[in-house]
C-alpha cells in the first residue's frame, strides 16, 4: 500500500440520532411543532439534524454577522414520503407481492414527487423571508441570502463556532419550517458552512501528477514465487505479492462462468472526471485480455463546471474513476458503463450526480467508491441521500458503497465507527477481502482484508517488530445512528448488532470482494512519467474502492442471469441467500485455526524507480483492527464474497 497522501473529507457536522430513515414507514426528517429561538411564534416543524454537534457552547464565538452570506438547499419531501419508503421496501423484498414491480421515473414523480403547489408554497416562504431562489428542481430549492434572512426563514440564530482550528457559522438551535409546510419540506442543508466533502475509498491511490510503480519481484498467481532466503513467518516462507489480478482471474474467483453483463448498465459516480479515461480503459483492456469496448459502451455525464478543485484534490479522483471503470469492465465485459461525475466532492454535488442516475434511469446499478465517517454525517444530509436511494429502489436501481479502508477507524480517529453512506439501510455496503487465486485461475481462499506491516531488518534475518502495525483494512462495524433494517434480523448476531448497547443497529458491510492492495487489481492510467511527459502505466491497487465496482460487476452478471430482470435494491436478496453455496464464507484463518497468512512486498522508496532504493516488508493478512472475519456473518465481509453459485442463484 502506497504511503497515504492527504485525503479530502466530507466534513459534515456530526449528530447522533435515533434512527435515520429505517426501512419502516415515516421517512420525513421533521419533528413535532416547536417554538423557535429567533422570536417566532410556535407552529413550526423542527428539521432534525440541522444543528451540528460541533456547534457547542464551548465552541461558540458569538453571533454571525447579519450580512454574512448563506447558501442553502431546501429538500422537498414530495407528496407521499411514507408511501415512498413503504413501496421501496415492498418492491425490494423477495417475499412481497410487489417484488420487482418497479416504476418508471415518470411514475415515481407522479406518485411520490413534489407537487407544483408544494414547490410554490416553499418558494413563497423562502422569498418572503428575504432569501433569493437561485434554482429549483423536482428535488430541492436552492437559495442564497444573508444570515438575517436565513434566520428569519428557519427560525434559528446563526452563531460562529470554532471547529478544527477554523471558524464556521451554524444554527445555534435546530432549524425549522412553518407548520403549514410540514408535508412539503424534507430538510435543509447549508445553514452551516463547514466543508462537506467526500473522500474516495481506495488502497492508497497514487495521484496522476506523478507515476506510481510497484517494484517486484512478483507472483503471477498467489504463491507462485517465494524467496527462500527471506526470514520465515507463521511457520513458513511467505510468497511475493502478485503483480495484480486481472479480469480473467477475478471472473474465475467469483463464478462469472458464461455471463458477461450483456444488456445491463452500471453507473459509476465519483467527483470530477479523468481526461484520459477512454484511451486508458481501452489500452488496459487490450493489454490485459479483456474484450475491447464497443462503440458507446463507455460514456460520461459531466457537469458544465467544476468547483472546489483544490479543496477536494481533484486530480486524485482521476485514478478513482479509472479503477472503477476498469474493474467493472474486467468483471462484466459486456455491460455498458456510464460515468456520472460530480462537480466537486461536496455532498450537494454528489447528490446531484446520484440524482441524474435516478431521474434519467441511466443505469441498473450504481457503484460508489467514496464516503466519510459516520460521525461527520448529519441527519439532514442522510435524509437527502436516503430519499434518492428509496426512489432508486422503486425504479429497480441498486446502490453499492465501499465500506472504508481504515478498519474500525480507531487508528485514524480514536473512535470506533462505520462510514457513510455505507451505513444507510437503503444501500449495499461492500466490505473487503484478501484474495488468493492460484494456478489455472483456481480460487484458493479469502481472508478479511486487514493488514499488519513489518519491515525486513537491516541484516535481513528477521521481520522488525513482527507482525508489525496495522496498515489498513476493510471498514465495518455497528452504526451508532441507524436502526437495524429488517433484512439483517436473524442473520447479524446480536453481539454485533447490539455492540453499542441498547437496541439492534445497522451493521456494516453486507457483502465483500477483493480489496487488499497486496492481493489487488492491476489498473492502467495516464500519469506523469519521470521524464515529465504524460504516459500510460500500470500498477497494483486495492481498497474497498476496488471491492465496490467488483460487486457491481458481479451484480450485472446476476441480472443477466435472471434474463435482464432488474435486481434493484439488492440487500433483501443478498441476505435471503445467506448460509448457502452462493457465498464463500470468508474467515481470517481459511487454512485452519492458528494458521496465519502473509505476503512479501518490495517497494520503491520513491514510488517510481530504484534510484532511491527499495524496501522489503511482510504484510500479514486477516488482521483488521478490532474487526474479525469469522464463520457466518461478520463485520469485515458481511455474508461473505460471491461464490461459484452466486450468479447462477439468480436464474429464474
Amino acid at each position: 500500500m502506497r504511503s497515504s497522501r492527504t485525503r479530502s473529507l466530507r466534513a459534515r457536522a456530526s449528530l447522533a440520532w435515533a434512527a435515520t430513515l429505517p426501512l419502516v414507514a415515516g421517512a420525513l426528517a421533521l419533528g413535532a411543532p416547536a417554538a423557535d429561538a429567533a422570536g417566532h411564534d410556535g407552529g413550526r416543524h423542527a428539521l432534525q439534524g440541522t444543528k451540528p454537534l460541533w456547534a457547542t457552547r464551548q465552541a461558540d464565538r458569538g453571533d454571525t454577522s447579519a450580512s454574512a452570506g448563506v447558501t442553502a438547499r431546501v429538500y422537498l419531501a414530495g407528496r407521499d414520503a411514507k408511501g415512498l419508503a413503504d413501496y421501496a421496501r415492498a418492491v425490494s423484498d423477495p417475499h412481497s407481492a410487489a417484488y420487482g414491480k418497479y416504476l418508471s421515473p415518470g411514475q415515481v414523480r407522479a406518485r411520490f414527487g413534489a407537487t407544483h403547489e408544494q414547490i410554490a408554497k416553499v418558494t413563497d416562504w423562502l422569498k418572503t423571508s428575504g432569501l433569493t431562489v437561485t434554482g429549483t428542481t423536482n428535488r430541492y430549492v436552492t437559495v442564497k441570502g444573508d444570515a438575517a434572512a436565513a434566520e428569519r426563514a428557519f427560525a434559528t440564530d446563526l452563531h460562529n463556532y470554532r471547529k478544527s482550528g477554523h471558524i464556521y457559522h451554524a444554527p445555534s438551535t435546530t432549524a425549522s419550517a412553518p407548520a403549514t409546510l410540514a408535508d412539503a419540506v424534507l430538510t435543509v442543508t447549508g445553514l452551516d458552512n463547514a466543508p462537506r466533502m467526500a473522500r474516495h475509498h481506495s488502497g492508497e491511490l497514487p495521484p496522476p501528477e506523478g507515476v506510481f510503480r510497484n517494484s517486484g519481484p512478483f507472483s503471477s498467481y498467489y504463491g507462485s514465487t517465494t524467496d527462500k532466503k527471506l526470514p520465515s513467518a507463521y511457520g513458513g516462507k511467505a510468497p511475493y505479492a502478485i503483480k495484480g489480478y486481472t479480469g480473467k482471474q477475478l471472473r474465475a474467483a467469483y463464478g462469472a462462468k458464461k455471463w458477461t453483463g450483456k444488456n445491463v448498465t452500471v453507473a459509476i459516480t465519483d467527483a470530477y472526471a479523468s481526461p484520459t479515461i477512454a484511451q486508458d480503459a481501452d489500452t488496459y483492456a487490450a493489454r490485459n485480455g479483456d474484450p475491447r469496448y464497443r462503440r458507446g459502451q463507455l460514456s460520461q455525464v459531466l457537469p458544465k463546471d467544476y468547483t472546489h478543485i483544490e479543496d477536494c484534490g481533484a486530480a486524485g479522483w482521476y485514478g478513482e474513476e479509472t479503477l472503477d471503470v476498469e474493474a467493472v469492465h474486467a468483471v462484466a465485459p459486456d455491460a455498458d458503463i456510464v460515468y456520472v461525475g460530480g462537480a466537486s466532492c461536496m455532498d450537494d454535488d454528489l447528490i446531484d450526480s446520484l440524482g441524474k442516475v435516478v431521474d434519467g434511469h441511466l443505469a441498473d446499478m450504481v457503484s460508489n467508491s467514496w464516503g466519510d465517517l459516520e460521525a461527520n454525517e448529519t441527519p439532514d444530509a442522510a435524509a437527502a441521500y436516503d430519499q434518492l436511494f428509496q426512489q432508486g429502489a422503486v425504479q429497480g436501481i441498486g446502490f453499492y458503497f465501499s465500506s472504508g479502508d481504515d478498519g474500525d477507524e480507531v487508528a485514524k480517529t480514536g473512535t470506533k465507527q462505520v462510514d457513510s453512506p455505507a451505513n444507510s439501510p437503503w444501500v449495499t455496503a461492500v466490505g473487503g477481502t484478501s484474495l488468493a487465486v492460484g494456478k489455472h485461475d483456481a480460487y484458493q481462499w479469502e481472508t478479511g482484508w486487514g493488514t499488519q506491516k513489518a519491515l525486513l531488518s537491516k541484516d535481513g534475518n528477521d521481520w522488525t517488530g513482527f507482525p508489525g502495525t496495522f496498515n489498513g483494512g476493510a471498514g465495518g462495524g455497528t452504526s451508532k445512528s441507524v436502526a437495524q433494517p429488517y433484512y439483517q434480523r436473524g442473520v447479524v448476531p446480536d453481539g454485533l448488532a447490539k455492540a453499542n448497547g441498547g437496541g439492534a443497529m445497522r451493521t456494516v458491510p453486507d457483502i465483500a470482494a477483493v480489496a487488499d492492495p497486496n492481493t489487488g487489481f492491476l489498473v492502467g492510467q495516464t500519469q506523469t512519467l519521470p521524464d515529465g511527459k504524460l504516459g500510460y502505466d500500470e500498477y497494483r491497487i486495492g481498497g474497498t474502492s476496488l471491492a465496490a465496482p467488483v460487486i457491481a460487476g458481479v451484480q450485472a452478471l446476476a441480472q443477466q442471469a435472471r434474463h435482464g430482470v432488474a435486481i434493484g435494491f439488492a440487500n433483501p436478496a443478498i441476505y435471503q441467500r445467506y448460509g448457502t453455496a452462493a457465498y464463500h464464507d470468508v474467515t481470517d484463518h481459511p487454512l485452519g485455526a492458528g494458521r496465519d497468512l502473509a505476503v512479501v512486498r518490495v517497494d520503491y522508496v520513491n514510488g517510481t524507480d530504484s534510484s532511491k532504493g527499495t524496501t522489503t516488508s511482510l504484510r500479514s493478512l486477516g488482521k483488521d483492527s478490532s474487526l474479525h472475519a469469522g464463520v457466518g456473518y461478520d463485520d469485515v465481509t458481511g455474508v461473505g464474497s460471491p461464490g461459484a453459485g452466486y450468479v447462477s442463484s439468480y436464474r429464474p
